[in-house]
């Protein structure tokens, strides 16, 4: 069996646009970006979809709201993380 190529976590879409909103990727190059996308993700749950206009369609604003706000904390967080060891 092989699990599809347009199955993913709906948090990386979040992610990524968080990111755009902070400008990460003309403050950092692209090794800091991967790792930090890593410490991010592994910190927030995980919601698999198939298609984007499902999410869009099905999920109430409510939980919209707290999946950004778990973003929004989970790249705070990671971004801390990464300061504090950048020469480690």
């Amino acid at each position: 069996m092989k699990i599809s190529d347009d199955i993913h976590n709906y948090y990386e879409n979040l992610v990524i646009a968080h990111f755009s909103e902070l400008n990460i990727d003309e403050k950092h190059d692209a090794d800091y970006i991967a790792d930090l996308t890593c410490i991010v993700l592994n910190q927030l749950p995980t919601r698999y979809i198939r298609h984007e206009v499902d999410m869009a369609f099905y999920l109430p604003a409510s939980e919209r709201f707290e999946m950004e706000s778990k973003v929004k904390v989970a790249v705070q967080k990671g971004m801390e993380f990464m300061e504090a060891h950048q020469d480690s």
